[in-house]
């Protein structure tokens, strides 16, 4: 018989997508320090050229941004931060079109996850409409992508900055313990 434990908090992860940065960037930063804690990690802009799926929304060219996060996440609290993120897309929006994409989300030492609203097969509902989606999985010294991963998680340029968050969460796991 297996003896249910509360598994050690994860590091939390938050991608924003924006064509238009210049707008909201740093009066968007507090209230997402807010909801997610001291920001410990920002990347610099990536282009966002996998897909034109948020081309009509958010316009051209998208960049994403990679945040990750201090203060350690208990992963049964996803759904509520991407309610949360949610209600930032839709307080900052214009006439139905968001001004950014929020995409939050948690790293382990084993895996990445991030929230969505949206079911699929491979997703597992969480609670409050919200789905978590196993991304990617980190094995061997390396994350793998799995048949459902984004193309742009299956980027090495995202798979570095993944990389450098997990080393930072794994420092935090050593003075956890």
């Amino acid at each position: 018989m297996s003896t249910p434990h509360i598994p050690l908090p994860a590091r939390a992860l938050l991608s924003v997508l924006s064509a238009r940065w210049d707008r909201f960037w740093p009066d968007l930063v507090p209230k997402i320090e807010n909801i997610l804690g001291r920001i410990d990690y920002e990347s610099d802009l990536i282009p966002f050229t996998q897909t034109r799926y948020y081309d009509r929304e958010l316009g051209n060219p998208i960049a994403r941004r990679i945040l990750s996060f201090a203060r350690p996440l208990a992963m049964d609290g996803l759904a509520d931060i991407k309610l949360a993120t949610n209600c930032l897309e839709e307080e900052w929006s214009t006439s139905g079109q968001r001004l950014f994409n929020l995409d939050p989300g948690y790293l382990t030492q084993e895996r990445l996850v991030l929230a969505t609203g949206k079911n699929f097969s491979h997703r597992v509902y969480l609670s409050h409409g919200i789905w978590a989606d196993l991304t990617l999985i980190f094995h061997k010294g390396e994350w793998f992508d799995l048949p459902w991963t984004f193309p742009d998680y299956s980027t090495a340029e995202i798979k570095v900055h993944l990389t450098r968050i997990r080393e930072m969460y794994k420092n935090d796991l050593k003075h956890m313990r």
